[in-house]
């Protein structure tokens, strides 16, 4: 039985009843690519946030609901439980399940790293880096939160040893582009020793553009944009891809 929380939300520019028509009306886009740009589509121009989340290993987490503001994670958070919901009740019950390692609200039940996502949400998404990359992916072992100084980016989660794959960005080639999907989410990949990705969005394609759309923290956006994804990617290390599971949890 989940302990009791504290719970927060902030509806920014929606209200409860609009969020309710957007869900109910992605919910009728039966194809997951165009409910997952029709959805993140609505996050265009919303403020880049970051530290929305309240919960450390001194402090009780708070169930968050932040959508006044977004950061990189927070808003392929949002995006991915509301594609799976009808109704904002629905949205708030799955935001729980993709956040949180079996669905409790705590600091160290919550999902810290994107590849977190594919250990802990394989109902929800499934790791296709290596399955584009015509077999020109590299794969790494990495322990997740132990910095190069052996100390942790989030004290009070204990470090976790992963095996992770990533396609570089020198193979991202016309054969890789073909084959990301509307909708599939974008780690960017992280040298540092400790991390997973830097970095995450979604790929949106129209027409014959390709693009990134992210929370960016970049000084020129500081909000929810959509970017041509060679540009961007062009000086990152590389890229891991999960891809959305059609079904309902």
């Amino acid at each position: 039985m989940q302990t009791m929380y504290k719970t927060d939300i902030l509806l920014g520019k929606w209200t409860q009843e609009a969020l309710d028509r957007v869900l109910r009306n992605a919910s009728e886009i039966k194809n997951i690519s165009k409910r997952i740009d029709f959805l993140s589509g609505q996050f265009i121009n919303l403020d880049y946030r970051e530290s929305t989340l309240t919960g450390d290993v001194n402090i009780p987490e708070v169930f968050t609901i932040d959508l006044e503001g977004v950061d990189c994670f927070t808003f392929i958070d949002y995006i991915e439980a509301m594609r799976l919901s009808a109704s904002f009740s629905e949205f708030t019950t799955n935001l729980k399940k993709v956040r949180y390692k079996s669905g409790r609200v705590s600091f160290k039940e919550r999902n810290h790293f994107l590849t977190d996502w594919i250990t802990f949400n394989p109902d929800f998404v499934e790791d296709v880096t290596c399955k584009i990359s015509g077999k020109k992916f590299i794969r790494v072992t990495k322990t997740l939160n132990k910095k190069e100084d052996r100390t942790y980016f989030l004290p009070g989660i204990k470090p976790v040893e992963r095996e992770t794959s990533y396609i570089p960005s020198d193979a991202i080639d016309n054969s890789v582009l073909s084959k990301l999907r509307t909708g599939d989410y974008i780690g960017i990949y992280s040298t540092l020793k400790g991390l997973d990705v830097s970095h995450a969005g979604i790929i949106i394609k129209h027409g014959k553009d390709i693009l990134l759309r992210h929370a960016s923290s970049a000084a020129k956006n500081r909000k929810v944009v959509d970017e041509d994804f060679k540009k961007y990617i062009a000086d990152k290390p590389g890229i891991i891809v999960l891809r959305t599971k059609s079904h309902k949890p």
